[in-house]
């Protein structure tokens, strides 16, 4: 068939020996670009099921991308204003960090095995710098890469709410890029990139521990480090420190909240076929509930505990209650997603009672929405029925390895920092505040015209 347009620009159709030659001539002349197109249309052509995956993970990934506004308006409006382009700064150097160290060494730790000819082993691997040599898959590799990254990102930015207000800009800036470059990459791989904690049957789908637990105990270390800003505990008593904003902050927590659900349904991975987007909608659905619920157990509990319902409690309920729900969205039921919440909701006011208790200084209550909402979220699987068929036992040995990995090794660098003396900043940095000792700028003009008058 693709040899008739050749025939017809002669003049006359050949015949006997002569055409046999003329037609196998024209079969050699045309074979190898007949092939070479038909390859080039495979490749060039997936079909509409590649090209629905691989839209939807991108919009996935913008909206994970939003959750780094989210985060730095809630870090902004819980702390003091003197402070605000410090957490700003903070953020924003979270993502430009994080993005090109796990662009050059994150993305071959932590998925060694979609590269060519790479064998890790169970506990770690490398399979190349960048992108090169990574195999085909049902997404292409920059939209994988790029889903991947934004979430390395959000581990490394939950920390900065547990440090503000007196840690400095280079230590910050140190962690940042030790976390997203090597500690978040490494315990990634052990369950996402299938090393020993995926082979023995761990259950994270969406990162309450891979993500929210790392960050969040690396917040811990990080506020155990540094100690409590000047004036929060006073003759062992709490002092609140309210923060400058809490419409800054209530924004920053619906904004979280939009991200959620790129976050969530996104980690199904597939959205083709039937059966993979009733389990991305599930997930949507079971995001939804179970940040209701922690919202309002906690603002319910707030109100019971100290006479009068506490907005800031309310709202890091809710954040709870989407960390805690990130892990087993896929596989609870809607009423157990409920139940995962609403516990969430509680162990947020748990959590800050304890930290004021220990007299440790956590501004936004990181430790609590993270580090411990993301345990609940990986035990509930282990204690809660729901289909993934993980075990209690599996579960605890899983959620620990990855606090632990995330608490210890940032704990050393903090330690190491604090030595060298470029953990903390001074006594009267601090009390100046942070967006003047360390930007020589402030948030807002009328700082600057109030203290000039």
């Amino acid at each position: 068939m693709l040899l008739l347009p050749s025939i017809a620009v002669g003049q006359e159709e050949p015949d006997g020996a002569a055409g046999v030659v003329a037609v196998e001539s024209a079969t050699e002349a045309e074979t190898p670009a007949v092939v070479e197109v038909e390859e080039e249309a495979e490749t060039a052509d997936l079909g509409v099921g590649f090209a629905l995956d691989n839209m939807f993970l991108f919009l996935a990934a913008a909206m994970v991308f939003l959750m780094q506004a989210g985060f730095a308006m809630v870090e902004a409006g819980f702390n003091a204003q003197k402070n605000t382009v410090n957490v700003l700064f903070k953020n924003s150097m979270d993502i430009c960090i994080g993005v090109l160290l796990f662009f050059v060494v994150g993305y071959g730790i932590m998925y060694p095995g979609d590269y060519a000819g790479a064998d890790p082993s169970p506990y770690f691997g490398f399979g190349g710098f960048g992108l090169d040599g990574v195999t085909g898959s049902t997404f292409t590799p920059e939209v994988g890469w790029l889903f991947q990254a934004v979430f390395a990102a959000t581990a490394a930015t939950i920390v900065s709410g547990a440090v503000a207000g007196r840690m400095k800009v280079g230590a910050y800036l140190i962690y940042s890029a030790l976390l997203t470059a090597l500690i978040y990459p490494i315990s990634g791989y052990w369950k996402w990139g299938g090393g020993w904690l995926d082979q023995m049957g761990f259950v994270d789908f969406a990162g309450s521990a891979v993500v929210h637990g790392v960050g969040g105990f690396a917040g811990l270390a990080g506020a155990l480090v540094l100690g409590p800003r000047i004036g929060r505990f006073v003759n062992g008593k709490s002092m609140p420190m309210p923060g400058h904003s809490l419409p800054l902050a209530a924004l920053g927590v619906f904004i979280l909240w939009f991200g959620w659900y790129g976050f969530n349904p996104g980690s199904q991975l597939a959205f083709q076929g039937t059966e993979d987007i009733t389990v991305a909608m599930h997930c949507a659905v079971t995001t939804t509930l179970a940040a209701g619920a922690g919202g309002l157990v906690a603002t319910l509990c707030s109100w019971g505990l100290f006479g009068k319902p506490d907005l800031s409690m309310g709202l890091n309920g809710i954040l709870g209650g989407l960390v805690g729900i990130t892990a087993c969205c896929d596989c609870m039921s809607s009423w157990m997603s409920i139940v995962v919440g609403g516990v969430a909701g509680v162990l947020i006011i748990l959590g800050v009672v304890m930290l004021d208790k220990l007299r440790i200084d956590d501004p936004v209550g990181a430790w609590p929405v993270h580090g411990l909402c993301g345990v609940w979220g990986c035990m509930a699987i282990g204690l809660l029925p729901n289909s993934s068929g993980g075990t209690f036992m599996t579960q605890l040995i899983g959620t620990s390895a990855i606090c632990a990995w995330s608490f210890g090794t940032m704990a050393i660098l903090f330690v190491i920092l604090n030595a060298s003396g470029l953990l903390r900043v001074s006594p009267e940095e601090e009390q100046t505040g942070l967006d003047i000792s360390e930007h020589g700028m402030h948030a807002y003009p009328s700082e600057s015209l109030t203290q000039a008058s």
